[in-house]
């Protein structure tokens, strides 16, 4: 019987020695005692504490599961670019010179350029290598992982493996990632030094004329005060403006005339202006013996696309019809242009639409009043040869640091004392002189009075 008493014992039940009570028990204690007496087994307590650690770690890990899947959904946006993409390096350079920390893994790239005189130069150039990069932009981290796959894709006409780059961030806007990939873009092509590049006519056609030119600044040549911005403005309205003109049957197409004495910067000024806009420049001139009207009006309505066209000094080829001195031989036979040709070529029916025309002369008196009517010439400015302020200007923009204020009112207040009229080529041609000092270039002033004579 003792082996049944200790067994009842663990169940919560009474001895088998101890009398039977007749008394009723309230509902609910077997259970309730039978729940303590487990509940007291140390076996059982230490079972049921490792599947409830269990249960919690399988729950655990269930929410962390949706809440990661969640959180990717709603707060994290990611981008991906493979190298077939033409701003993939621009990406990989943005995020190496923008991270507040360079790239420690890096991957390098060496360009060899041999000119046809033998001349060799190398350039190298670092990107993020393959991997992991943390970077911040615009006060967000950004995770930016560069991946290579076994095949090889086709760039440039070279087999190249093929990359990817991914990037991620916290947000809910997916076009910050595409903004800054727009800004990578933007920041690459403003540095590429591309040069001014110079078509002139041959037979019917543009050809470019050697390599592309360094390009000019628009404070590289000195005009009159407002004259510069008075231009560019003009400019850049029209570029803006196509629409406004298509929308009122308007011929999209702009004239310019600048005209003044020799050396006084109408080339160079046009050369700064196609600089400033990203364009090329078409040079043509009248005078070519082997030009007729339907060549020109051909190379006129046929420029590269976002080109200006420059006729230079228009009056040694056209002249004035009503001027009687035109009619003596010694100007006849100049040119197989003629002014009905050329007054065509520019406003004629067949015209191109989208056209910067830019035509100079030394001598506006001999150009045909039908050719600077407006409609073919719209903008007319004056070159002048250089006032005192702008021998200000220019000492000041040639010398730099090298000289002071009122080394530069001393030279123009001597230059102006010799009562000739002097062009920035002039001052530009004596400064040149004496590169290096500026005291020398005030003390020889007089000798621009006379510089053929040097």
């Amino acid at each position: 019987m003792n082996g049944a008493n200790q067994i009842t014992e663990l169940l919560g039940g009474p001895s088998l020695e101890q009398p039977l009570s007749l008394e009723k028990k309230p509902e609910g204690s077997f259970i309730d005692q039978t729940i303590k007496g487990l509940s007291s087994n140390p076996l059982f307590s230490a079972g049921a504490g490792l599947a409830g650690i269990g249960m919690a770690v399988t729950l655990l890990k269930r929410f962390a599961v949706v809440g990661s899947s969640l959180l990717r959904r709603r707060y994290i946006v990611s981008l991906q670019l493979n190298n077939e993409d033409p701003a993939y390096s621009w990406l990989l350079d943005f995020v190496n010179r923008h991270s507040n920390r360079s790239a420690r893994m890096l991957s390098g790239h060496t360009s060899l350029k041999i000119g046809e005189s033998g001349r060799a130069a190398i350039s190298v150039a670092s990107l993020p290598g393959h991997g992991n990069h943390y970077f911040s932009y615009k006060y967000r981290w950004i995770h930016c992982e560069r991946t290579r796959e076994e095949h090889t894709v086709s760039i440039d006409g070279r087999r190249t493996p093929f990359e990817t780059v991914t990037l991620t961030t916290l947000g809910t806007e997916p076009k910050f990632l595409l903004r800054m990939v727009e800004d990578a873009a933007t920041e690459a092509l403003s540095k590429i030094d591309t040069g001014l590049v110079v078509y002139k006519a041959l037979g019917p056609e543009w050809r470019r004329s050697g390599v592309p030119r360094p390009k000019r600044r628009l404070d590289s040549v000195v005009l009159k005060e407002g004259m510069t911005s008075r231009i560019v403005d003009d400019i850049e309205e029209f570029v803006a403006s196509r629409k406004w003109y298509e929308e009122r049957g308007v011929p999209y197409r702009r004239g310019y005339l600048f005209y003044g004495p020799p050396g006084t910067g109408k080339s160079s000024f046009i050369t700064c202006l196609a600089s400033h806009l990203g364009y090329s420049v078409c040079i043509m001139s009248l005078s070519d013996r082997l030009l007729d009207d339907d060549r020109l009006n051909l190379l006129l309505n046929t420029p590269p696309q976002n080109s200006i066209i420059i006729l230079e000094d228009i009056d040694a080829a056209v002249t004035n019809r009503e001027d009687p001195k035109n009619s003596d031989p010694i100007y006849q036979g100049m040119t197989r242009v003629t002014m009905s040709g050329l007054l065509n070529a520019i406003d004629g029916v067949g015209c191109a639409e989208e056209r910067l025309l830019f035509m100079t002369t030394n001598h506006v008196e001999r150009l045909d009043s039908a050719l600077i009517r407006p409609g073919r010439v719209d903008v007319k400015e004056y070159f002048g040869n250089a006032t005192q302020e702008m021998m200000e200007n220019m000492f000041i923009r040639f010398y730099g640091d090298n000289c002071s204020a009122d080394d530069a009112v001393e030279f123009a207040r001597q230059a102006a004392s010799l009562e000739v009229e002097i062009s920035p080529a002039t001052l530009q041609g004596h400064f040149l002189l004496y590169k290096k000092d500026p005291r020398l270039a005030i003390s020889h002033v007089a000798d621009m009075k006379q510089p053929l004579l040097r």
